[in-house]
């Protein structure tokens, strides 16, 4: 498989029309980036009383980076590079025009008010979240989430979506191009009994790997080292990134050199901390190999949120659940969280990893049941933008859909509907990417497999180079060039399939409760 240099320039002399459009497209790129410097800014180190302000900061660079992308002189400009059959020739060239008029088109939908107001909403409105989730209310979040949903919908409207769609795809599509509800309905639905059908016949077993890891308690101070230790060693670069604490764990920064991770600690559970800053640094490593020769541009972005979690899942799932690794950590882990973590097999390591039981918070969800938490926020949301459920019902409509996809009685809103900060964000359309991110993920990781003999094996030896290197090169490196359905059958030879993720969980739950 070729694979794009990152060394390659992209701009050239001999093209003054491809100059002036990279020139434009970083310079709204460095504006877009400092808003997300705020943003990480607001989650983690800002006093409460900057909130109105930052707000105000926030819709201001929105508004600029908007009216940036979307200027006649942006127009005129692709318009240049379109007509320059030299210019054009050149493949990666061609993917950039492709996807900046993308951006472009999508941006002149939108009027700079929309933009603004939403900028500056969801800044607000991610404070009023988190206050709400600590008392467990969420009537206190509902009216800036009813506020969010109507600036969704307009924006849904302006966007547009095909006829015989919904509104909801037009958000969707911001996050996965091409998505729709219809497509997704069609993963999901035959997916969810065939995961159902799994976790029933698991628990049905009588067997249970041990747990006792997952009520080890261990200091905070420890668990950072364990953190920064780990991500470390499987390949995100801290001389380029960091890592720091926030309510709800996410990958942000300027660019491929500065990259911000974030992660939350249980005191009563080690692993909760170690799952997620697995799964938080997969997305720095994605980060970190785009080719910072083309920073600035489409083609140096990742391509699609579903991609870009394939790559945090694949770290946290694949890696940090297999037997292999526990193999390599359960000699590292005394010297790093104390002596007494000694007691511990590499069974019970490994068997406290994967264990499948139904619970209420996502993140801290098994592969088995995961994919049915992200079923349920589809289906609320999808009828929160389509106008089918007034924002004042969803507790009620999510307890519903807990019971019926998990079994369980959601006990309060902080477990419940509160538990995500995405739609304080205004992020409706995000969620079914975390799945298609395990189905990137499956197929990838068997791809993978099949190229680099004793992969799995190497983890074992603290190996874990071979396959940042594998996703660097087939994956990181080409940006924005391919749609996400091109790139994984130009990587596995295969259209996207729900199968090797279901070969992946059966495969190694199955054995693991006796079956």
């Amino acid at each position: 498989m070729s694979t794009i240099a990152a060394s390659e320039a992209l701009s050239s002399s001999a093209s003054p029309a491809l100059d002036a459009l990279v020139t434009h497209l970083q310079e709204a790129s460095l504006l877009a980036s400092s808003n997300s410097l705020l943003d990480w800014d607001q989650e983690t180190t800002m006093p409460a009383g900057g909130l109105e302000w930052r707000a105000r900061q926030q819709a201001l660079l929105a508004r600029i980076v908007h009216e940036r992308v979307s200027s006649l002189e942006r127009r005129d400009l692709i318009e240049a590079v379109e007509s320059d059959a030299t210019a054009m020739a050149d493949g990666s060239v061609a993917a950039l025009v492709r996807e900046a008029r993308r951006d472009h088109e999508k941006a002149t939908k939108l009027p700079t008010s929309l933009v603004e107001e939403m900028a500056k909403t969801s800044s607000m409105a991610k404070h009023e979240w988190a206050l709400a989730r600590e008392k467990s209310d969420f009537r206190r979040f509902a009216p800036w989430l009813e506020k969010l949903a109507g600036l969704l919908r307009a924006q849904a409207d302006c966007y547009g979506f095909a006829e015989g769609g919904e509104r909801w795809d037009a958000l969707a599509d911001l996050y996965e191009p091409g998505c729709t509800a219809r497509s997704v309905s069609a993963v999901f639905d035959p997916l969810r009994p065939r995961l159902q059908r799994l976790v029933a016949d698991l628990t049905a077993s009588g067997v249970r790997p041990p747990s006792g890891f997952n009520d080890f308690a261990v200091a905070i101070p420890e668990q950072e080292a364990l953190s920064r230790f780990v991500a470390e060693r499987i390949g995100f670069d801290f001389n380029r990134g960091r890592l720091d604490r926030s309510t709800h764990p996410f990958c942000s920064g300027t660019h491929c050199n500065d990259v911000r991770l974030t992660t939350r600690y249980n005191e009563r559970c080690v692993n909760d901390a170690l799952g997620s800053t697995m799964h938080e640094a997969g997305h720095g490593i994605y980060e970190q190999g785009l080719p910072f020769a083309r920073v600035g541009t489409p083609i140096g972005e990742s391509v699609s949120l579903g991609i870009h979690e394939s790559q945090s899942r694949m770290w946290e799932n694949q890696v940090g659940r297999s037997r292999a690794f526990w193999a390599w950590l359960h000699r590292e882990l005394p010297r790093i969280i104390g002596a007494d973590s000694a007691r511990f097999s590499l069974d019970e390591l490994y068997g406290a990893a994967n264990v499948v039981e139904p619970g209420f918070i996502r993140v801290e969800s098994d592969e088995a049941t995961y994919n049915l938490h992200i079923m349920v926020r589809f289906e609320i949301e999808r009828a929160v933008i389509g106008g089918s459920l007034e924002v004042a019902g969803i507790p009620s409509a999510w307890n519903r859909l807990y019971k019926e996809y998990l079994g369980l009685e959601v006990p309060d809103d902080r477990r419940g509907c509160l538990q995500d900060i995405h739609w304080s964000m205004g992020a409706m359309g995000y969620f079914p990417t975390y799945t298609l991110g395990n189905l990137y993920a499956s197929q990838f990781f068997e791809a993978a497999c099949a190229e680099i003999p004793g992969l799995v094996e190497g983890f074992a030896r603290g190996e874990f180079a071979p396959l940042k290197a594998w996703l660097n090169s087939n994956i990181h490196a080409h940006g924005r060039r391919f749609t996400p359905s091109e790139l994984v059958e130009r990587v596995t030879g295969k259209p996207l399939s729900a199968e090797p993720l279901m070969r992946h969980l059966e495969g190694k739950l199955r054995p693991l409760y006796g079956m």
